[in-house]
């Protein structure tokens, strides 16, 4: 089995975590040519319309007196992507999710891998090093037992969820493909129900269903108990027809999660045939830091002094 004690670099001199068998890396060169061509099956990314959408994209933000953004074709791209190339769409969802700040405040703030230390060195987010069959990044997040509120507050953990996803979106291949997450309710205590609000399930909600610029292909739910059963109702009225979809309950049946997930893109703990292990948290953790400032400057974009939030 693959172990990682540290952060390597490749002849780039970018980090990578190597597990022997695979590395946990940030994907950030161009996709490959079947995903490109993914992209213009199912995305509208065509020659002619692909640089009319980015033009017109660029040209809406610029009448945006109070937003301050990046107006390169790669970041205009990382919102045109997931909204299939109309920039009006794209627009709204770009506008969705810098609101998120100004909505949800501290929630929403301070998306900066040194400031969720604990929310990795807890060993409760993963990003697994393989994808699935269809290219998606594949997230694991254990919020049953082994998630300790007084160490990782709700609204950390879900700090360290927006980070994660951050760094997913600014990759190619994850634009393109999308993500899928898996999340791991072992040992659900009754104790964390009470973590959950109405106000923070919509939150959470508003987040994947509007904000998001990540095509949310499907979320697994595993180790699943009846105590469950009283958090998902927390959630569920809030749940749109798209994404109750893409939710998938399985309890502890691994073969049905293997039959949406490829065994070799799953660790051994999920019924995959994967010959690494996830890394320590703390190890996934220092592999964000290295890229602190990408981090910090994604932060500090968004709204302007000045700007009033329309109800």
């Amino acid at each position: 089995m693959g172990k990682a004690e540290c952060i390597s670099y490749d002849e780039q001199n970018l980090p990578y975590i190597d597990l022997g068998s695979a590395r946990i890396r940030m994907d950030k060169e161009q996709a490959p040519e079947w995903a490109l061509k993914k992209a213009q099956d199912e995305l509208r990314e065509i020659p002619g319309a692909k640089e009319l959408a980015i033009k017109e994209l660029r040209e809406l933000i610029q009448n945006e007196k109070y937003l301050n953004l990046p107006l390169d074709d790669e970041y205009m791209m990382m919102f045109l992507r997931p909204c299939h190339y109309y920039p009006e769409s794209a627009l709204k969802r770009l506008k969705n999710f810098y609101h998120m700040k100004l909505k949800y405040g501290i929630a929403c703030e301070n998306i900066i891998p040194s400031q969720l230390r604990n929310v990795f060195e807890a060993n409760i987010l993963n990003l697994l090093p393989s994808r699935d069959q269809h290219g998606r990044r594949l997230l694991v997040l254990e919020a049953g037992k082994k998630w300790k509120p007084s160490q990782v507050p709700l609204p950390d953990l879900f700090r360290g969820i927006q980070l994660t996803v951050l760094g997913s979106m600014v990759e190619p291949l994850s634009q393109i493909c999308g993500a899928v997450v898996i999340i791991d309710m072992e040992g659900l205590p009754l104790s964390h129900i009470t973590q959950f609000t109405p106000s923070f399930a919509a939150m959470l909600l508003d987040y994947v269903q509007e904000c998001i610029c990540m095509r949310m292909k499907a979320v697994h739910i595993v180790n699943n108990s009846y105590i469950f059963n009283m958090l998902f109702a927390i959630f569920k009225p809030f749940i749109r027809e798209k994404l109750r979809k893409r939710i998938f309950f399985h309890g502890k049946d691994y073969k049905s999660l293997i039959s949406h997930i490829e065994a070799s893109a799953l660790p051994p703990k999920y019924g995959g045939t994967a010959t690494w292990e996830v890394p320590p948290g703390k190890l996934l953790g220092e592999f964000f830091e290295c890229y602190s400032k990408d981090y910090e400057l994604a932060d500090s974009y968004g709204y302007t002094e000045g700007y009033k939030m329309k109800k």
